[in-house]
């Protein structure tokens, strides 16, 4: 995909304080940017990933430094190349990570299952750990903008984890309702039971 429009972002900050720095680096890379050369950040352009550049720019202009962003129009194949390779290689990283997290998930699942630990506190916190999954692949695939290969296999990888904690939650249920008197079961009570047997 070479029409993707891209731009650049020159960052100048003082050395001291670092939080400045660290805080505009933060911003940037969780907009998705990649460090181009010493002080230099490219990012496609787009309504997508301005308000986080916006946001890099007051924290930068906050902490005294100079904030410029450029349109880059690169001139041949191997330019175009220079950035679209490595947003690629931020974007597998990502997607990466989030494949082996999703594995921990399953890898979770599987081990409560094991323990026979059914409870609804568990099936909570899992339900938890899977809408965290759920917002951290919307949150990479709104900048994977390549429509990388390994958006698709992550998007399947989010899919097998919903069906087992399904599964994992049909049995949370079996269990919880076999354990739950039926709401027109009497309940005796043993006082109640030691006098009936006396009076047999």
């Amino acid at each position: 995909m070479n029409n993707i429009r891209w731009v650049l972002i020159l960052v100048q900050l003082p050395a001291d304080p670092s939080r400045h720095r660290v805080a505009v680096w933060r911003e940037l890379r969780k907009a998705g940017a990649v460090s181009v050369s010493a002080g230099v950040w490219a990012l496609p352009a787009g309504p997508t990933f301005q308000p986080a550049v916006d946001r890099a720019g007051d924290l930068c202009r906050k902490g005294g430094g100079t904030f410029a962003v450029i349109d880059a129009s690169p001139r041949d194949d191997a330019s175009t190349a220079l950035i679209r390779d490595a947003f690629a290689a931020a974007r597998v990283d990502e997607w990466a990570e989030f494949d082996a997290d999703c594995g921990k998930f399953e890898q979770e699942i599987a081990r409560e299952i094991a323990k026979q630990k059914f409870t609804f506190g568990e099936l909570e916190e899992e339900e938890q750990s899977l809408e965290r999954l759920r917002r951290w692949y919307r949150d990479l695939k709104k900048r994977d903008v390549l429509d990388l290969p390994e958006a698709t296999f992550a998007e399947q990888r989010l899919h097998s984890c919903t069906v087992i904690l399904d599964g994992y939650a049909e049995q949370v249920y079996e269990v919880m309702r076999d354990a739950t008197p039926a709401i027109d079961t009497p309940v005796v009570s043993s006082r109640s039971a030691e006098y009936g047997a006396q009076q047999a």
